[in-house]
């Protein structure tokens, strides 16, 4: 399920393929942003917004491949659609192996493409609601004090309250109370999710 707002951004610089494709996914439901300059759509790209982006391989100003790196160094998760006029087999791997979710031939089926709409979609949602998750986490560690980051990540790495307390130069006691008002800013109740949510942020033991 595609999320509210979600747009497909149609690129390329042939308009009767933009209008033919426009009218296609219209009429199935979609909401659709058309461009026949690919640099005007890297400038004008707004990652935030959920969607996808079908671009065309053979551009003259810019091809495809060109504007997926582009989207990639920028930061952009946003799912890629190749659509092409001809089977290229180097390019496909080229894409495929960049994390395009399909690659296509023009004329492009209806069901194919709604059908890699779908996959795209899902991607799409499930990239944003990571980041979402991933962002809580990281405002969630940034409550935490010098000395309870420390104690978590000697946690995480399957210490001991004593251990921690030797090896921070304190006391087993003040390691409880750091521990607990850690666990309680994190919102985890065990080691094992304490673990996972680390994780998640790419924080590893001491």
């Amino acid at each position: 399920m595609a999320e509210a707002g979600f747009t497909t951004f149609l690129v390329d610089d042939d308009p009767a393929v933009l209008r033919s494709i426009a009218r296609l996914l219209s009429a199935a439901g979609y909401k659709t942003k058309s461009f026949s300059s690919p640099r005007k759509f890297l400038v004008a790209d707004d990652p935030t917004v959920p969607g996808c982006a079908i671009i065309d391989l053979a551009m003259a100003e810019l091809d495809g491949l060109a504007v997926q790196q582009a989207l990639i160094s920028s930061g952009s998760n946003r799912p890629i659609i190749f659509l092409t006029g001809r089977g290229d087999v180097s390019s496909t791997v080229k894409a495929m192996k960049a994390g395009a979710v399909d690659f296509l031939t023009k004329p492009v089926e209806r069901a194919a493409l709604l059908s890699a709409l779908t996959r795209a979609a899902e991607l799409d949602t499930a990239s944003r609601q990571k980041r979402r998750e991933t962002a809580s986490i990281g405002e969630r560690i940034d409550t935490l004090t010098h000395r309870e980051r420390q104690v978590l990540e000697h946690v995480i790495s399957g210490r001991l309250n004593k251990q921690i307390a030797a090896s921070l130069g304190t006391v087993e006691k003040t390691v409880k109370v750091h521990r607990g008002r850690m666990m309680a800013k994190l919102g985890v109740r065990s080691v094992a999710d304490l673990v996972r949510l680390a994780e998640k942020v790419a924080i590893g033991p001491v």
